[in-house]
């Protein structure tokens, strides 16, 4: 089952033209991953950064822009995990306005031990709720 969340296109993300700038969109992407995590891991990324010294980085992120989005649009995010490895995690995104895509987005990223920067295997916990949201 897909994480389904919604951003509101903003004046910040916007261009002259005022239509998303894309570098906003990979914020967008990371504060949908972010959420992800809080909402659905059971685990947020202060927990992760602050407490636990691990986090997330991305190490592959693919992404199509199929049409503009425009300030005021609703746009509708949806993340699937779609593999869970040993130290990584490859997710599916989606971004929608109404019945038209905005974006798709495969990236990939690594569960890491913040002090030394090195993959290290997920926590059975994490993993857990990982594995039981692939698609």
């Amino acid at each position: 089952m897909p994480y389904i969340t919604r951003r509101k296109v903003r004046f910040q993300h916007c261009d002259p033209a005022a239509i998303v700038f894309y570098p906003r969109y990979f914020e967008m992407i990371n504060s949908v991953v972010e959420d992800f995590f809080a909402e659905v891991v059971e685990v947020d990324f202060r927990a992760m950064h602050v407490e636990r010294h691990v986090g997330v980085p991305t190490v592959s992120l693919e992404t199509r822009f199929h049409a503009p989005s425009r300030l005021g649009d609703e746009l509708e995010f949806n993340l699937v995990p779609t593999a869970v490895g040993s130290t990584s995690l490859t997710l599916s995104i989606h971004a929608r306005c109404e019945d038209e895509t905005r974006l798709s987005c495969r990236l990939t990223l690594v569960f890491v031990d913040m002090d030394s920067g090195r993959p290290i295997p997920w926590p059975d916990a994490m993993r857990q709720r990982l594995v039981t949201e692939l698609s």
